[in-house]
């Protein structure tokens, strides 16, 4: 019969929308308002899937994104998706799901033949077994352990779906829809500040849609309902739906996960699948609830053993009975509503067994459903073959009794969810009453509510979630007009579930953690082998290390290692949890960041000002600069470029340097920070003056070279090649955390923030004065070489502009913030107009920097070191820096090392290349012979023949020697003089005039 197990009129499900879909090639037909989950077990589907070590047949224990059974491929193609909960998924019309982890069939696995070789296959199994002989590993066990590891399989064609990233701002993030955090939301939104409400679920309300609550007069579900449609009214609240919070960062900064689309086949046109939140709070409120634990007892995997609140939660949210016959095994006296719940379903009670015995509402419930009450006793283990069909109870004397029955709802207690307050080191602390780890230390800005704090009570989260809204109102400046709390029904005295966590052992497995089969015994092998720390419990037995990250198995797993070792819980400890808090798929990570996006090309200021030129472009790293402007009649880019290098050798040019990496540094210990990770001094720099920097690796090799400016005694401005930005900044935070914490310092990248241009040329300054504000002097004593100083331009707009060379002429680089940079350049152009300005692009650059023998990336190839460039007498003697001790290696310090040095060729109208190998004249071309490399060449059209600059051995000797430069790939041998790197202006007149 379709939907044999839905209740004829319980839920909160559409029954006028039927819904279709398929589970392993079969049809099945549910209702909008359904989980995959929920729509199986209404159709009587009970075995979803296979455990991962021995293939045992499992079910749908949970309700939530806590489960770790009911795994499933879902969709096909090329949006085929593993592991996914079907207790999280969203049920619509033409959904396709696969379950996984088994073959050729679910309900026939071969690899079920696992369960025969367990007593082999326990914890650490892998660590004993795979030792020996070592030769095996290649060819035996890694193949084998491969082909066995995973669940689900990944799509095998491209994502054709879209992600996207978005920042919000709020002054209160509540995260949880249920009853403390409807309250909070509720609380803080009526004062008018910005709330953002997030919970992971599609229908808001948690636990108050699967109770038989009545608040305020109406059912619960009702109420919540009527709470986030006012919610949705207020124009500073934003409700978001199918959202879980991941993680809390420094800073009030939570990454949240938005399911934009999951619950449709495909999605819409230009809508992504899923959005990931950078959520930046002042204040924020956590209201996730609490999870619902197990009792260990034999065979509790089987397909038919759920939690308590999860029967209750299929019952009365979807109007589906998980069974027809139930007994309700428990610890704690919150499973008494479970027992109330089925009998008004319909469900017989065949049992209810009482843990610990003294839990009065299980006894009364028990008495309500006419059930046999069993106190003090225990399941031993379920029975059944791909399901249950009984159970097997020992009572208080060690009696057995067998019941049958077809499910068993199993509560041991209740965690509180947690998780986000220990993502900055907060540590919970045991409580005894609750049998439960509560919220430590928090994030700063952070407050725990409701059952996350480990209030029970409904009456009570609600009051503390309005509290905690109200007041965060408060602290960011709002006045809250106030939530009163409404009346619930009545709440019965609550008995926490602080044991026992297991039934006596039986031969049948018990399981702890299901999705790894982390049994009972393997917890006592791992105590017995001397893994006792809860650190090393998890990585011996993998428990909790899955896509539930243990939520249902970690405290349940370290009480029992308590038991075993005749500690408390609190003295066994806790391993804190780690983001992300729920499974993450890598393209909501990635966002558009993928195919040409992966790296989004980056436009400097004046882009579009260069396209009206007609300039061709060039990919620099993720920048699009322009390599060169050519003008009418110029037949290729050689010409144009040794047009724009004559201009500026000649009048004057500018050039977007806005790509360089542009770092702020700030910080009492900024001068100090800096020593150590550059060969020069800069503490010792005086405000208004800028220096070239070498910075090396910890081996000793040059990592990256720029200038850096003082611009006040605790604030210096760095620049990096362009390529090297990103390389920077992430090894000056590494320094910054890792090796100096000590040090007042502090960085920020601004290279998006200032367009900066370097105008060069003989008419440079004429041009800068034209653009700077009446009563700022740009004169050579004024500003001298390598000066800096922070002005207006064109009519008070702020700038810096700094006195730098990079092409060897009278130059300064100009900054004004990014906004006008395009206005910036067109004024330049404007400016330099008189003066025969021409814009210029990399290429020119390139022939100039050559030309004036200034290192780059070919230079800066990660294996040269300061000496080889020629710097060696930058590295100071009188301080440490990073590379220092490392760079005096015999072999890095060896003389004959080659250098860096120049080359003409002997024919001046030969032409050099690139790559070229350098040999000794009469030597034989072969790599024992081989004296170093060329590096960069160009035409100079300073000197009216091709250059090109190297490193070559013994350089130093070697001046005005004529050696081979050696191009086998280009069939060309070139007799080249050996020369100074320096071929223009080599006294560096121009540059200081």
């Amino acid at each position: 019969m379709a939907q044999s197990h839905r209740l004829p009129s319980r839920g909160l499900v559409d029954r006028a929308r039927t819904v279709g879909f398929r589970f392993d090639g079969k049809s099945y037909e549910g209702h909008a308002g359904d989980t995959l989950a929920s729509a199986l077990l209404a159709n009587g589907v009970r075995l979803v899937g296979r455990s991962f070590k021995y293939h045992r047949p499992r079910g749908v224990i949970a309700s939530g994104s806590e489960e770790p059974n009911a795994l499933v491929e879902l969709r096909s193609g090329a949006r085929r998706e593993p592991n996914t909960k079907a207790t999280t998924v969203e049920l619509f019309d033409g959904l396709e799901a696969q379950s996984q982890n088994r073959w050729p069939s679910l309900a026939f696995d071969l690899m079920s033949v696992n369960q025969l070789a367990s007593p082999v296959f326990v914890a650490g199994f892998y660590y004993k077994t795979f030792m020996w002989p070592a030769k095996l590993w290649e060819k035996l066990y890694e193949p084998m352990i491969r082909r066995a590891a995973g669940l689900g399989r990944a799509a095998e064609a491209a994502d054709p779906d879209e992600y996207e990233k978005f920042t919000a701002h709020c002054d209160l993030l509540v995260v949880g829809a249920g009853p403390a955090g409807l309250a909070a939301a509720l609380a803080a939104g009526r004062s008018g500040a910005r709330v953002i409400l997030a919970d992971e679920d599609f229908l808001l309300g948690g636990r108050l849609n699967a109770e038989r609550r009545i608040i305020g007069g109406e059912p619960a579900s009702d109420w919540a309902a009527k709470g986030v449609a006012e919610l949705e009214s207020l124009p500073e609240v934003t409700v978001l739906r199918r959202t879980t919070v991941l993680a809390a960062y420094d800073g009030g900064v939570y990454a949240a996960l938005e399911r934009v689309s999951d619950h449709l086949a495909v999605p819409g046109p230009h809508q992504p699948r899923q959005r990931l939140w950078r959520i930046v709070a002042k204040r924020a409120v956590l209201a996730a609830g609490s999870l619902e634990r197990p009792i260990a007892f034999g065979n509790n995997d089987l397909p038919g053993v759920m939690l308590a609140s999860a029967a209750r939660t299929y019952l009365n949210r979807y109007g589906v009975a998980p069974g027809r016959r139930a007994v309700v095994y428990a610890n704690n006296s919150d499973a008494a509503q479970t027992v109330l719940d089925l009998t008004v379903a319909g469900v017989e009670i065949a049992a209810v067994v009482d843990a610990r015995g003294d839990a009065a509402a299980l006894h009364t419930a028990a008495k309500a459903a006419k059930a046999p009450l069993i106190i003090g006793g225990s399941i031993a283990r379920a029975t059944g073959w791909r399901g249950v069909s009984g159970c097997e109870i020992a009572d208080s004397s060690g009696r057995a009794l067998r019941m049958e029955c077809d499910l068993v709802a199993v509560s041991g207690g209740w965690n509180p969810s947690m998780q986000l307050s220990t993502h900055l080191g907060g540590k919970p602390s045991w409580d005894e009453e609750r049998a439960a780890f509560l919220p430590g230390g928090c994030p700063p800005g952070m407050t725990v509510i409701g059952a996350a704090a480990g209030e029970y009570g409904l009456a009570e989260s609600i009051a503390a979630g309005a509290r905690a809204g109200a007041e965060a109102a408060s602290d960011c400046g709002f006045s809250a007009s106030g939530f009163e709390a409404p009346p619930v029904d009545p709440e019965p005295d609550v008995v926490y579930g602080s044991g026992p966590w297991r039934s006596p052992s039986t031969s049948a497995k018990a399981f702890v953690d299901f999705q790894n089969d982390v049994t009972v015994k393997d917890v006592e092998l791992s105590a017995r082998e001397g893994f006792v720390s809860v650190e090393h419990l998890k990585r011996y037995t993998t428990l909790g290390m899955a896509t539930d990250q243990g939520k249902t198995a970690n405290v349940l797993g370290l009480a029992i290692m308590a038991d075993v070792t005749g500690r408390t819980v609190p003295q066994t400890g806790m391993t804190l949890s780690r983001p992300p808090f729920a499974p993450v798929a890598i393209g909501a990570l990635a966002g558009a960041h993928r195919g040409k996006e992966f790296k989004p090309t980056r436009l400097p200021p004046s882009h579009f000002w260069a396209e009206e030129q007609g300039a061709v472009f060039t990919e620099t790293g993720q920048w699009m600069r322009a390599a060169y402007f050519p003008r009418p009649g110029e037949k290729d880019w050689f010409e144009s470029t040794m047009r724009e290098v004559m201009t500026v050798r000649s009048k004057v040019g500018v050039y977007d340097a806005s790509t360089l990496g542009k770092i702020d540094v700030h910080g009492a210990d900024a001068g100090t920070f800096l020593d150590r990770v550059y060969i020069n001094a800069f503490s010792s720099l005086a405000v208004g003056k800028a220096r070239y920097g070498l910075m090396l690796r910890e081996d000793g090799m040059a990592m990256d070279d720029g200038t850096t400016t003082r611009l006040g005694d605790t604030h210096f401005y760095m620049t990096t090649t362009t390529a090297n930005a990103a390389a920077v900044m992430r090894h000056l935070e590494y320094c910054r955390q890792w090796l100096w914490p000590e040090l007042d310092v502090s960085f920020a990248s601004v290279t998006d923030q200032w367009a900066q241009y370097a105008i060069a040329g003989p008419r440079s300054r004429e041009v800068v004065a034209a653009l700077v504000d009446e009563g700022f002097d740009v004169s050579n004593e004024a500003l001298p070489y390598m000066g800096a100083t922070e002005l207006t331009v064109c009519g008070g707009v702020k700038a810096r502009l700094f006195r730098l060379s990079f092409s060897g002429e009278l130059a300064y680089e100009l900054a004004v913030p990014a906004r006008y940079g395009d206005a910036m350049i067109r004024a330049i152009i404007k400016a330099g107009e008189p003066f025969g300005i021409c814009p210029y692009g990399a290429e020119a650059l390139a022939v100039m920097r050559i030309e004036k023998g200034h290192a780059a990336g070919p230079e800066l190839n990660g294996t040269t070191t300061a000496a080889d460039l020629g710097m060696g007498r930058m590295m100071s003697k009188k301080k440490d820096f990073i590379g220092r001790a490392m760079a005096g290696r015999e072999g890095l310090a060896d003389p004959a090392r080659p250098r860096l040095v120049g080359f003409r060729p002997v024919d001046r109208a030969a032409r050099l290349r690139s790559g070229a190998h350098l040999v000794a004249r009469g030597a034989e071309t072969v790599a024992a012979d081989d004296d170093g490399y060329v590096t960069s060449t160009a035409y100079s059209p300073s000197n009216g023949h091709w250059i090109g600059l190297g490193f070559l051995a013994r350089a130093e000797e070697r001046m005005g020697e004529v050696v081979i430069a050696h191009d086998p790939l280009r069939h060309g041998d070139v007799e080249v003089e050996v020369v100074s790197p320096v071929f223009v202006d080599p006294e560096g007149a121009r540059l200081r005039a």
